[in-house]
């Protein structure tokens, strides 16, 4: 028999108590096909858990299922909470530009002074590194430098400190490089400017004027609610929870710590559309704001790793053929988050996860979800050609170092390796992995036998040149320098 439809006077209707809208141009929102959807794909990539919130005609939605912990069994809802790893440089970057408006910020100043505690072994390029450059992550700091300076309200001040002694990826200003570091200067910068500990400006000047109440930034304050445990385990089997629910310091909150729903994240995306307007019409940020932010700072040689052709300030910039979006990857111990935004649609998809084959979940999803709502075509996965083409490697072979990495490049019988050790405060991250390499072109190359340290298909290797000529290699986003 057929199911009745009911519309109200917003258009909006319901089946089961599972909701849908269309808009004046008869659009409709399938959730009950959505959420079939959504759970056939998350036991197929054996995802434990996934909540899904899509924003279309100004309407936030959302869709929850599976397990938050597979030991206890616990289900997940639409409001469970879920680590956002990365994406949480989003919620710092709008903060930074709240300030900015205010004028109580610059962009082109200079990190130095504006934090005393900030250097780097280079005193003389350190006043090259201005506020604009760390949003667009091209201030030269690395990424991986993961410093514990305690539970206390300092933690930031403690480690912009200590990582004045960490070596940059590349000049400021040269190339785009992936950083964590630059992000917790960032978080720092609005404490000295706020008078506010980050936690408290996020909250104060972001989470409260946006009208969310399921986002933090401490782990004592996820307990309020229903949170997700990670899970590991290899590619193609059933993952299992993590060791720990969360291995990051406080310190790590600006570039990686802010917990969420899918449906909250949703609501910031829905604010960016709106121009900076929150759900009840609060002023959160300008209409120029918002688009300064989502302007192209700096192009990205490696355009597959977080599928980023470009960055702005904070946002991950994407051309789907001519139809251009942004968003943000994330990723924590065990838990995955994929936000996109397509301004032209006035769509924004937000997928929060707890494990397993988080990326082909994704992947496969927005890639039917964005075509339809949004008449975007996602680009095929990262792979080689059938055919891969020769490649002259010998002017690659050589030796890269970043910060606690060493990637060596040599050549085997026409092929070429890359041994990627790590170093220094690193040493103990992972045994040294041997990568494989497969001609995509002659300066693009799709790594073998990484498995889940980076992706779950092949990983992007990609060489390029800094403006001074000198080689590099990005692996992970981030670039690393040929010093031999």
């Amino acid at each position: 028999m057929p199911q009745q439809l009911n519309w109200d006077e917003q258009g909006n209707w319901q089946v089961k108590g599972e909701w849908g809208t269309r808009d004046s141009a008869g659009r409709k929102l399938d959730l009950a096909h959505w959420q079939a959807r959504l759970d056939e794909l998350r036991v197929k990539y054996r995802v434990p858990a996934a909540s899904l919130a899509i924003l279309v005609d100004g309407t936030v939605h959302e869709l929850a299922g599976g397990v938050l912990h597979r030991g206890t069994g616990v289900e997940a809802t639409t409001d469970s909470v879920f680590q956002l790893g990365s994406i949480a440089k989003i919620y710092t970057a709008t903060l930074i530009m709240r300030l900015v408006e205010s004028g109580q910020l610059d962009l082109d100043a200079s990190v130095a002074d504006i934090l005393p505690e900030f250097s780097i072994p280079d005193p003389a390029v350190a006043r090259e590194i201005t506020v604009r450059r760390l949003l667009s992550h091209t201030s030269g700091l690395t990424c991986d430098f993961t410093y514990d300076s305690g539970r206390g309200d300092d933690c930031l001040a403690k480690y912009v400190e200590a990582a004045g002694n960490v070596t940059l990826d590349c000049p400021p200003g040269t190339a785009i490089s992936y950083s964590g570091i630059g992000y917790n200067v960032l978080g720092r910068i609005t404490e000295v400017v706020t008078g506010k500990v980050w936690d408290e400006a996020l909250k104060d000047l972001l989470l409260a004027p946006l009208g969310v109440t399921h986002t933090m930034t401490l782990p004592e304050e996820a307990l309020r609610f229903r949170a997700a445990m990670g899970h590991l385990g290899e590619p193609g089997q059933e993952p299992e929870p993590a060791p720990s629910w969360d291995l990051m310091p406080r310190s790590a909150g600006p570039y990686g710590r802010v917990l969420s729903t899918a449906g909250d994240l949703a609501r910031l995306a829905r604010m960016h559309l709106n121009g900076g307007l929150a759900e009840d019409g609060t002023r959160v940020l300008s209409e120029e704001t918002t688009a300064l932010m989502r302007r192209r700072e700096a192009e990205s040689p490696d355009k597959w790793t977080v599928s980023a052709d470009g960055w702005g300030l904070g946002w991950t910039l994407y051309d789907w053929d001519g139809v251009q979006g942004y968003g943000h990857d994330g990723a924590s111990i065990g838990q995955y988050g994929y936000l996109r935004v397509v301004p032209s649609a006035g769509v924004a998809v937000a997928l929060l996860t707890n494990g397993g084959g988080a990326r082909e979940l994704y992947a496969a999803l927005y890639r039917e979800l964005l075509a339809e709502l949004a008449g975007v075509t996602m680009p095929e996965p990262f792979a080689p050609p059938a055919q891969p083409p020769a490649v002259d490697f010998a002017p690659l072979v050589g030796v890269y170092r970043r910060e606690g990495v060493i990637i060596t490049v040599t050549e085997r019988d026409g092929a070429g390796h890359v041994l990627y050790e790590f170093v220094d405060g690193m040493k103990h991250f992972s045994e040294p992995l041997h990568i494989d390499l497969v001609p995509v072109t002659d300066t693009v190359f799709a790594g073998t036998g990484v498995g889940a340290a980076f992706s779950e298909g092949y990983t992007p290797v990609v060489f390029a040149k800094l403006p001074d000529g000198t080689g590099c290699v990005y692996i992970g986003m981030r670039c690393g320098p040929k010093v031999a």
